[in-house]
């Protein structure tokens, strides 16, 4: 364990923060497919239609594996992880503060998502994480 354990504590707590973001994104994309199979497409239009579906489910699979990504890469304490990580940690806020103000379950999934989100960011930018993906880079 040595000398190297202390200073990856915090990325890989990052690692697993960006792979269960990810897991969860490539869930809901699952979730979304099987909806559309079991009811079909409901509501507008402009926004139920074959095209618009493919879009989103791309989109999430997309990110999903994007975060899988940034996860191996804040594991292996690469610098190119942070930027990626903290663009979708704002994402996170984008779409959790809305959900945080409104009712029932979409509140307490936006809550959480705030707070992880928020503290995530908070956690990237700390000093002993920028030293430890420094000199992870170093060592490469």
């Amino acid at each position: 364990m040595g000398e190297s354990y202390p200073r990856r504590v915090l990325p890989r707590l990052l690692a697993v923060i960006a792979a269960l973001e990810g897991v969860a994104l490539l869930v809901y994309a699952v979730i979304d497919i099987v909806a559309i199979v079991r009811e079909g497409m409901t509501g507008p239009a402009e926004v139920s239609n074959p095209a618009a579906f493919a879009m989103q489910i791309l989109i999430f699979v997309v990110l999903g594996v994007g975060l899988g990504a940034v996860a191996r890469g804040w594991w292996n304490l690469q610098r190119w992880a942070r930027g990626p990580f903290i663009l979708a940690q704002l994402l996170g806020l984008v779409v959790g503060v809305p959900l945080a103000q409104s009712s029932g379950l979409g509140q307490v999934v936006g809550g959480g998502l705030v707070l992880v989100a928020a503290s995530s960011l908070v956690v990237s930018l700390l000093p002993p994480v920028t030293r430890a993906l420094h000199e992870g880079h170093a060592a490469t």
